[in-house]
């Protein structure tokens, strides 16, 4: 019998209450947190050198390429970003920012579309993770629906296109006349450090460094993979329903 089944069985069913409260611990691991500089960011490392994706300039983490490989906990760094971390702007996922603005502040291009938003996911190259974390959202424990978050099997019907995986010469197309057949107003979203950047894959053969290549993008939802809080409170801040637009 599936673990949540059981545990089910002997509690009832606990369905997540975010938006509404804060996510717990269980639903964000640390490891799952953005890595920030601590006090003595670098001060006792290589840095930049240790990270494989060169996430790291100076003490600001680009959170786009972050794959929480955790090799720079070494050098200071420590797991302590907030949960609600995607952004509309691929320059503001470097934290802390470069400017004393900080990053942008989100928007919500599906406003007005009131509560419910239907998503249509592409894997442009995953390994899946990020497909499950997704896709979790259906699940009795996240019950997107509860919301106004549906799936459906057609981009004519979508109001979101939700993108995953390093970005693929052979999928560009098929990506390009996804995003073209959907219905406006319309918004697009990328998952993880491979759509954002390429991730580990950046700069092999037959990739693109990132979906913005293809696409326009309105948010972009770093991790690797983003646990499913941080992918419902990026997909809610396009209607402008997330916890980080409170």
């Amino acid at each position: 019998m599936p673990s949540w089944i059981e545990q089910s069985a002997h509690r009832g069913l606990l369905t997540s209450r975010y938006p509404r409260v804060p996510a717990s611990d269980a639903e964000v691991p640390t490891t799952a947190r953005p890595p920030l500089a601590g006090p003595e960011g670098r001060a006792a490392g290589p840095g930049p050198d240790r990270c494989p994706v060169g996430a790291i300039e100076g003490v600001a983490v680009d959170q786009g390429r972050c794959i929480r490989c955790a090799r720079c906990l070494a050098d200071g760094f420590r797991f302590a970003g907030a949960v609600e971390s995607s952004s509309p702007s691929r320059a503001a996922l470097a934290r802390p920012a470069a400017s004393d603005a900080g990053p942008d502040p989100r928007r919500a291009p599906l406003a007005g579309l009131g509560r419910s938003l239907h998503l249509f996911l592409v894997d442009v190259g995953s390994c899946n993770a990020c497909n499950l974390e997704l896709l979790a959202l259906a699940n009795p424990l996240y019950d997107a629906s509860r919301l106004g978050l549906f799936f459906t099997n057609s981009p004519r019907h979508a109001d979101v296109l939700v993108i995953v995986g390093a970005p693929t010469e052979e999928m560009a197309e098929p990506l390009r006349r996804a995003y073209e057949a959907m219905p406006g107003p319309k918004a697009v979203v990328v998952l993880g450090a491979c759509g954002i950047s390429g991730g580990a894959f950046r700069g092999n053969p037959g990739l693109r460094a990132g979906c913005d290549e293809l696409v326009p993008v309105d948010l972009y939802v770093p991790g690797c993979p983003p646990t499913p809080v941080q992918v419902l409170d990026g997909i809610l801040s396009l209607a402008g329903r997330g916890r980080g637009d409170r």
